[in-house]
């Protein structure tokens, strides 16, 4: 029997290259080979969104739609809307009895976003909600909920999966061996940089090359995309490995071309201008298909693949918690 996977996004706006090549990607080549559930994860979006409803609500679909142009089949994974599985918000309450607030203060992913609000808001953590701080024990609802064995997650999640781990273990220590300890898939690819140089691309850095970009606006970000500062002149040797522009031609560019741009940039062969534009075009190729893709779908299309997989979602649900209630003792 195939292992069951359990991966998601937050619909806070549309897939970016960060997350095609930090993450779907890799689950379009893996779909074939795992029970796959693929959570829209609504709820976990409201943490930060909670006062902006309605741009959550449009993303469910928008997200759904990016992944399906992107080829992920709806027909071998179970697409389901995170906020129609009350079982996961169940399991959440009962899993927030086993977490401390001091260890999921010291969670090092969250310790970062913690830190990011703090300096965003200068409010010494105030705007920190009992949502956002609990997002680990939410997420370890989502895995276990499913019966996840198997979590693709990049290094920076790795703290996220190891307090789900955490939690599995307390839970099957105090109401025996129910649920499944899960492995984690690593990413091949880390963090996307972003056109900014910054190490992250992320839709609230306004750095990254959305996979809806129209020809004009894939122009527009990437004539102002960061290159080596030290090339001065247009014939002046230059690093392509410090400048953001080569970067991208890496991630959508043929080996053919990029060696052959890497040897001319060292050379000073070639102009940063000449450079983007052959990226603006190498870009739009990439991204093409993908949109031609989306366009297939219509809403009445989005809205049956999400029922669908939900139904089954709750199906699968359904059969934890009935073995988790027994276990504590609360079946009535």
């Amino acid at each position: 029997m195939k292992k069951t996977i359990l991966t998601g996004l937050r619909p806070t706006g549309n897939l970016h290259l960060g997350h095609y090549f930090g993450a779907s990607k890799t689950w379009c080549e893996i779909q074939d080979d795992y029970d796959f559930y693929l959570e829209i994860a609504d709820v976990q979006a409201l943490t930060d969104n909670f006062n902006n409803p309605e741009k959550v609500r449009k993303n469910v679909f928008e997200i759904t739609k990016d992944l399906l142009a992107i080829g992920i089949d709806p027909n071998k994974v179970h697409f389901f809307i995170q906020s129609q599985i009350p079982e996961i918000a169940e399991l959440t309450v009962f899993y927030s009895n086993l977490v401390t607030v001091s260890r999921l203060e010291r969670n090092p992913t969250v310790k970062n976003e913690i830190a990011q609000k703090k300096e965003l808001f200068g409010n010494n953590g105030e705007s920190i909600t009992y949502g956002f701080l609990g997002y680990p024990i939410s997420q370890a609802a989502d895995i276990t909920c499913f019966s996840g064995e198997v979590v693709p997650v990049g290094d920076d999640q790795l703290p996220l999966l190891e307090q789900c781990r955490e939690i599995v273990r307390k839970f099957n220590s105090i109401y025996g061996n129910i649920l499944k300890e899960p492995e984690q898939l690593l990413s091949k690819t880390s963090r996307i940089k972003g056109l900014d140089g910054n190490e992250k691309m992320g839709k609230s850095l306004g750095n990254a090359i959305y996979l809806i970009d129209d020809e004009e606006t894939i122009r527009k970000k990437i004539m102002q995309a960061i290159t080596d500062p030290s090339k001065i002149k247009k014939d002046d040797p230059a690093n392509p490995d410090i400048c953001m522009v080569y970067y991208y031609h890496k991630l959508v560019n043929t080996e053919e071309n990029q060696e052959t741009i890497c040897k001319e940039c060292k050379k000073g062969a070639r102009g940063c201008v000449q450079c983007k534009k052959e990226l603006i075009e190498a870009m739009n190729q990439f991204l093409k298909p993908i949109q031609e893709k989306r366009e297939q779908y219509s809403e009445e299309d989005i809205k049956n693949i999400l029922e669908k997989g939900t139904k089954e979602a709750q199906e699968k649900a359904k059969e934890t918690m009935s073995m988790v209630k027994e276990a504590m003792k609360i079946n009535y």
